[in-house]
């Protein structure tokens, strides 16, 4: 009898953590080659822990996508950056990713304190191709004071510059263990959450100022109509009449556009003709409501 020997398997969690708006959900949009996490140029954009399974080889890598690590004000505020810590502690590697352009602040400072002491800790300094290379060499040569790094790296997300060698080095450290998903390259989303993230990325694309922040969105149903399309009714809660003014918009049009744009975002993503459903609604305690956390997958802290 021929005993064939079984091919060692290997998985594990990489959670992506920096200060808002370096490029976390770029660059894990980037890895998966397609949008797993809404982006935004505004700061603290991306609310919940993403998951996304991408195969190197024969090394399966689950992304965590977290929030922007931030000084916290609000309940939603500090949910968000307790979600971003956590996903730390169950990480078999940590990428820690900078923004280039903005050089080592307190911020990042006090972030490398609470994850120095993690094993396999990583670093992706992003943007470097709008940087002059002089200027990132001190810079790098002061990241690599501040903790035992695995290995730093140099990428451009947006363009996938250095990326794939970043991808070669964390499959290396990922532990020996069965898949823990499907080996296809896939987002780990509820279909529910990923679709109030496309509408929530085009009301922080279309409306202005601090607004998008006081705004939650919630898919409250999906279903397939007799023609075949897929009607999606989604709640826009708000937290006041003013706000409830300024989503609509003069004559409905503001809501129309952000309808449209997140309807042609949906039927590029699932390839689906789909209606998209929008209620705007007052709720002025949203934020309160524990269900408004659960939903986007963070805990409400009393």
């Amino acid at each position: 009898m021929i005993f064939r020997m079984t091919e060692k398997t290997y998985s594990g969690f990489v959670a992506i953590i920096g200060p808002t708006n370096a490029g976390k959900s770029t660059l894990l949009n980037q890895i998966m080659g397609r949008k797993v996490s809404i982006v935004s140029h505004k700061v603290q954009t991306t609310r919940t822990r993403l998951r996304a399974v991408k195969m190197v080889g024969t090394r399966q890598l689950i992304f965590v996508d977290t929030p922007g690590v931030f000084k916290p004000s609000r309940r939603l505020d500090r949910a968000m950056v307790a979600a971003a810590m956590d996903a730390v502690s169950d990480a078999d590697a940590v990428l820690l990713l900078l923004d280039a352009q903005k050089g080592i602040t307190e911020t990042i400072r006090a972030l490398v304190e609470k994850i120095k002491d993690k094993a396999n800790i990583f670093v992706a300094l992003n943007k470097v191709d709008a940087v002059p290379k002089l200027e990132l060499l001190p810079m790098v040569a002061e990241i690599s004071q501040m903790a035992q790094w695995n290995d730093i790296f140099m990428i451009s997300a947006l363009k996938n510059d250095g990326i794939e060698k970043m991808l070669t080095a964390l499959a290396d450290v990922m532990p020996e263990s069965p898949y823990l998903f499907d080996t296809i390259d896939a987002p780990d989303v509820p279909d529910e959450l990923y679709l109030s993230e496309l509408t929530r990325e085009k009301i922080y694309k279309y409306i202005h100022q601090e607004l998008p922040y006081h705004i939650n969105v919630v898919t409250e149903r999906v279903q397939v109509a007799d023609d075949g399309v897929l009607d999606i009714y989604q709640k826009i809660a708000v937290r006041n009449d003013g706000h409830k003014k300024i989503v609509v918009g003069r004559g409905g049009a503001q809501l129309k556009q952000i309808g449209t744009a997140a309807r042609h975002d949906i039927q590029d993503q699932w390839g689906v003709n789909a209606r998209l459903h929008l209620f705007v609604r007052v709720e002025p305690d949203w934020e309160e409501k524990a269900e408004n956390y659960i939903d986007q997958g963070l805990e409400f802290k009393k």
